[in-house]
């Protein structure tokens, strides 16, 4: 039982909460409240460890017992001190650290390298630039995972995809697709043989009218400055989401949201 908050487990939990850079250090992200480790659980996903109230109730006292069945080392804290320790308002009860992707031996080992250009299942890419807000970072990367993207390619100048908000937002998607952080040069190469898709506000093309069966990297940009230079030297073609109703643009979660479903409606019209 952890009765003071000077414990290490503590003292590693309030760093990962903080700066990337503390992530990237330890190799290690945390996963907060009932849901987020149940989903961790169910993947697979490599656990250092989880805190546990003294007194959990219902499904968290039932996802312990999981835990513990598992192998996973759990400790038990008491409640006000757990209470403390996490970043939500009102603590569910169980929260855990993560091995961070990057700290993995082979990161894209866990989930299949996204489809080749001739394979039956055209390749789907998104790479979200310059997307700053860890909120709708979270949110665009749910999205991804709930249409069934490949990968999810993320290059500089975007907000961390394991800091502890985006972790919440995306509901357990993290865990569901290879999330890559890489520098543009890995990143052309990467995208070789796709045509490549920018989501523009204006003076582009239709979202409707672009052929999004083919393989493909959908690029989302951030709402103040769009996409970057890089990003642009990439592009095949820009797109745009037609708005009638006279509205400026759309909030960058919203408008990934809808390009990304536009890919699913166009391969499921091809394959009903």
């Amino acid at each position: 039982m952890i009765t003071s908050p000077h414990n290490p487990k503590l003292k590693l939990i309030h760093a990962l909460a903080g700066r990337s850079r503390e992530r990237r250090e330890n190799g290690a992200f945390l996963a907060e409240g009932v849901r987020l480790v149940e989903d961790a659980l169910a993947a697979g996903w490599p656990f250092r460890f989880a805190l546990a109230a003294e007194t959990p109730g219902g499904r968290a006292a039932k996802l312990i017992a999981r835990l513990e069945a598992n192998g996973v080392d759990v400790e038990r804290v008491q409640n006000d001190i757990l209470a403390g320790a996490g970043e939500t308002e009102t603590s569910q009860g169980v929260l855990a650290v993560l091995e961070l992707p990057s700290a993995l031996a082979s990161p894209e080992a866990r989930f299949p390298v996204f489809a080749a250009p001739n394979a039956s299942i055209p390749a789907f890419v998104v790479l979200f630039d310059q997307i700053r807000d860890p909120g709708n970072l979270g949110t665009l990367i749910r999205a991804a995972a709930a249409a069934g993207a490949h990968e999810i390619l993320l290059p500089p100048e975007t907000a961390d995809a394991f800091a502890p908000k985006t972790v919440r937002a995306g509901m357990g998607a993290h865990f569901r697709l290879p999330i890559l952080s890489r520098a543009w040069g890995k990143i052309r190469t990467r995208l070789n043989g796709l045509t490549v898709y920018l989501a523009e506000t204006e003076q582009a093309a239709p979202c409707w009218q672009a052929d999004f069966r083919r393989p493909l990297a959908l690029i989302i940009g951030g709402e103040a400055d769009g996409a970057s230079a890089e990003a642009r030297a990439l592009t095949s073609q820009n797109v745009v989401i037609p708005m009638p109703g006279g509205v400026e643009s759309l909030n960058a979660a919203m408008a990934g949201t809808v390009l990304m479903f536009e890919v699913v409606r166009q391969r499921e019209e091809r394959h009903p």
